[in-house]
């Protein structure tokens, strides 16, 4: 794994300054420690930092074709390289290393802009074609490495995999987007392809980019894939479930390819059980797995994770962490730049850091709950569609809306009791409604709490677009498909794997996912829904696959999730630090939040009227970024960090 960075000047006569690479190169020294190296030529510089996974001795980076006229810098992992590389010597290329970085200039030769689609991995890289005078770059298709992009006011191309390499460059403005920032506090995170400032953008999961010099010098953006949900032909149940295992069994085998120390993470839950499973019996050795415990006994899964690890004889390594693990805060708003939002990003970066004391690099199970339909979400949103069908949405406004309106707020209450929630998304359409169950402020909190010069910044922008974007897109009018779509092209990339590749890199730790192999995911989608979520169950047949592999009380006990105890925090030791950074001064002269409302959000809680700490959580990793990157960057004109 690897990071890297890139400035394509829009004439060959206009110098790249060395220092400027190197500074950007270096602000992720993190993502490659091993080795650091950098290309310049007329109008061009880049730049590579390596983690050493596969061909330690002869990977450097950038790496070049056999005349020094294509050049790459590469962050990932092409599992397909053993097999592209004979197919692509039988056609005249020659290899001097076993790397898999090597087959992606040869692929570029050979295939051009089409070279993409023959990876199977996780990648985000970008390649100069001397010959064509060219920028080429692409990003794996569902969005786990990642790549942020811009334009200087020279028209210089710049490129990065964090975004604290592009602030590195002085002339780059720093803009604070609205739109981001709206569309954060939806959400919980900026999806792609905005970035919380106008001027720098992400490039999207599945798509390529080609960059040409010349008059009409330009970035051309072209998607290469998506999720297809084409339809398998009827299969008997058996077959499915022994279908999936091989399928998922080859994805976790070519994932176990590496010249380093490898492992697993092992949270004791369905998916990460699963794949710590099928490594065993793939392995001569015993796995090495990493489990994070909790001292809070509603967290802590970690008998679960044991259970899984006896049975299969693993190298078992566990760690506690404390009830009051927040002192990571400030680190991880450097870590990840932009804000963001999840608070599991703090157990994220704890076994990411216990893991890389044991191991190089880690599988994981993300990707189970978005292919399987494994989120509780998806089971409400199951039974709310079959209310709507029954209801026009004129008399479900008139009745359910008014209701939603009045019923109480009951945090404290079981949860079939709290129906303020179901009683608002059932006065909403199919997207409205979902939106409003995974906001992380809904609108009743989130549009009272800005002010109102930022809502007219806003321009009457609302962050439900980003879901009606992609809907429109969407290959499936199955609904549960529908909503399962939406979450791969934002909730995916833009939370799970953005949380797993800052924390894992930030401790030079390689991080695979066998569960978003392409392959299987695209098999995965093309099942029925009833397949994935019966009833009240979701991943079913997922489970039912796994059963001869995992116990039950493995596959069928109540998902926890990786939580922390953010509320109990913000009414105990995080209490003062709450009211200094929400309703001092630095927030309020953001000119974004009306001072009363983030008042009543923190006192309510404080006071245990109300469970705001998702909001507020929210808030104050906003503020704590803002303050990180006021530390990276000087702010210009414009609603400025």
């Amino acid at each position: 794994m690897c990071g890297i960075v890139g400035l394509y000047a829009p004439s060959r006569a206009l110098a790249i300054a060395r220092e400027a690479v190197l500074a950007m190169n270096q602000a992720q020294f993190h993502r490659g420690p091993d080795e650091g190296g950098q290309y310049h030529a007329s109008g061009l510089g880049l730049g590579h930092r390596r983690l050493s996974i596969i061909d330690l001795a002869s990977g450097q980076q950038p790496l070049f074709n056999e005349d020094g006229t294509v050049v790459v810098v590469f962050n990932g992992e092409i599992y397909n390289h053993a097999e592209l590389m004979p197919e692509l010597a039988a056609r005249g290329h020659r290899f001097r290393t076993r790397c898999d970085t090597e087959v992606i200039v040869h692929a570029w030769e050979e295939w051009g802009e089409k070279c993409v689609e023959r990876f199977r991995g996780m990648f985000a890289f970008v390649l100069y074609d001397a010959r064509r005078d060219c920028l080429f770059g692409a990003r794996d298709r569902l969005g786990v490495k990642p790549l942020y992009y811009a334009h200087l006011p020279d028209g210089s191309f710049a490129f990065a995999s964090e975004m604290k390499s592009l602030l590195t460059l002085p002339t780059l403005g720093r803009t604070l987007d609205p739109l981001a920032v709206e569309d954060y506090f939806a959400y919980g995170y900026v999806p792609e392809p905005r970035s919380i400032y106008q001027e720098i953008r992400k490039l999207e999961p599945g798509f390529r980019f080609l960059h040409e010099r010349g008059g009409a010098s330009r970035l051309r953006l072209s998607r290469y894939w998506d999720v297809p949900f084409e339809p398998h032909p009827p299969a008997r149940e058996e077959d499915i479930a022994h279908e999936l295992v091989e399928r998922l069994r080859e994805a976790v085998r070519i994932r176990m390819v590496a010249e380093v120390p490898l492992g697993a993470f092992l949270s004791g839950g369905v998916d990460s059980s699963s794949v710590v499973a099928l490594m065993a019996g793939l392995s001569d050795k015993p796995v090495e797995t990493c489990a994070i415990a909790f001292a809070d006994p509603r967290f802590d899964e970690s008998a679960h994770a044991r259970l899984v690890a006896q049975r299969y004889h693993t190298n078992h390594h566990e760690e506690r962490v404390d009830a009051d693990d927040y002192d990571l805060i400030d680190r991880l708003a450097a870590c990840y730049d932009e804000p963001f939002a999840d608070s599991s990003a703090l157990p994220t970066w704890r076994v990411c850091q216990m893991a890389r004391r044991h191991v190089t690099v880690a599988l994981s199970g993300d990707g189970g709950d978005e292919n399987f339909a494994g989120y509780r979400r998806y089971r409400w949103h199951q039974s709310e569609e079959r209310l709507r069908a029954l209801l026009p949405i004129g008399l479900r406004r008139a009745f359910f809306g008014p209701l939603g309106r009045l019923y109480p707020k009951l945090d404290w209450a079981p949860r079939w009791i709290r129906a303020k929630s179901t009683f608002e998304a059932l006065a909403r359409d199919s997207l409205e409604g979902y939106f409003h169950g995974l906001s992380i402020l809904h609108d009743g909190l989130r549009i009272p709490l800005y002010t109102a010069d930022f809502k007219r910044s806003l321009g009457g922008y609302h962050a439900l677009e980003v879901l009606r974007d992609h809907a429109g897109r969407c290959p499936t009018e199955d609904p549960i498909g529908r909503v399962q779509y939406l979450d791969m092209k934002t909730y995916l990339p833009g939370d799970i794997l953005t949380k797993v590749d800052r924390a894992s890199m930030a401790h030079a730790l390689e991080v695979r996912v066998p569960l978003l192999d392409h392959l299987f995911t695209g098999w995965v989608s093309g099942l029925p829904s009833g397949q994935k979520l019966r009833g009240q169950e979701g991943k079913y047949i997922f489970k039912k696959a796994m059963e001869p592999l995992l116990p039950k009380e493995i596959l069928y006990r109540r998902k926890m999730g990786f939580a922390v105890p953010v509320a109990a925090w913000f009414r105990g030791p995080l209490k003062e630090r709450l009211r200094a950074e929400l309703l001092g001064s630095g927030c309020s002269d953001l000119g974004i939040f009306e001072a009363r409302q983030v008042r009543r959000l923190v006192d309510d809680h404080i006071a245990g009227v109300r469970d705001h700490s998702a909001p507020l959580w929210s808030l104050l990793m906003f503020r704590a970024s803002l303050t990180h990157l006021q530390s990276l960057t000087r702010p210009v004109t414009g609603q400025a960090a």
